[in-house]
């Protein structure tokens, strides 16, 4: 057995009996490792980049749940809108809008999932919707008439940084956005239900704090080689 069906065993065990699933962040790793965490009986993948996506998604098998967790450009969302299981990194009303355009082009039998991303980190680099944009984009007629998406829950990235009780914060706070917007928008509705959140370095802290979908890159295909 490899050191990458190995991980992907590991996070199954360790994730027995929680809410929580893993997503395989295989960003910079090649059809081939994937392949290795796929045959260990994984199926959920996340990419950051279409371009990288479809790449690997022509040498793949096609019951792979991809899902889309870096930014993702309006103009980019035609060239995955058609296969795309999940985009957990919707930013703003304008790339709904444009998914569900795209989806309903394609007259997709499934919606696109979607969830909305937060911006939880005092970092400026990250991306996402304050929780009043996340409010008045689900308060919006655009969104309202939207047939071609469903929004799954909500997303965020925390501080790249060792302090766990920032980093539990963070955590929370995001959890607290998935709260109220389900009390006030979702109640009842169970597609709402995921909170995407904690990667190599804190996912153990982001389970505790109620993640149900953790992205793991390094943790199972080892160093990313960004020189390919």
């Amino acid at each position: 057995m490899s050191d990458i069906a190995d991980n992907i065993h590991f996070f199954d065990e360790k994730l027995r009996g929680t809410p929580c699933r893993l997503v395989a962040v295989s960003k910079t790793h090649s059809p081939e490792k994937i392949m290795e965490a796929y045959d260990a009986g994984h199926r959920i993948f996340g990419e950051n980049k279409v371009q990288e996506l479809l790449e690997k998604r022509d040498k793949l098998p096609h019951d792979i749940a991809w899902h889309l967790i870096g930014h993702l450009q309006t103009n980019k969302v035609k060239q995955i809108a058609q296969f795309i299981d999940t985009i957990q990194s919707v930013d703003s009303l304008k790339l709904l809008v444009e998914i569900n355009k795209r989806a309903e082009q394609f007259n997709r039998t499934l919606p696109v999932n979607c969830m909305l991303q937060f911006d939880i980190a005092d970092e400026e680099t990250k991306y996402g919707m304050s929780y009043d944009e996340a409010v008045a984009l689900l308060q919006s007629d655009e969104y309202r008439n939207m047939h071609f998406i469903r929004i799954t829950g909500v997303m965020g990235i925390a501080t790249n940084t060792d302090d766990q009780e920032k980093l539990r914060g963070e955590f929370r706070t995001l959890r607290g956005y998935f709260e109220k917007l389900k009390e006030t928008f979702f109640a009842g509705n169970e597609d709402f239900k995921e909170i995407s959140m904690g990667m190599t370095s804190d996912w153990e802290l982001a389970v505790a704090e109620g993640s149900t979908l953790i992205r793991v890159g390094s943790g199972i295909f080892g160093a990313r080689n960004y020189n390919k």
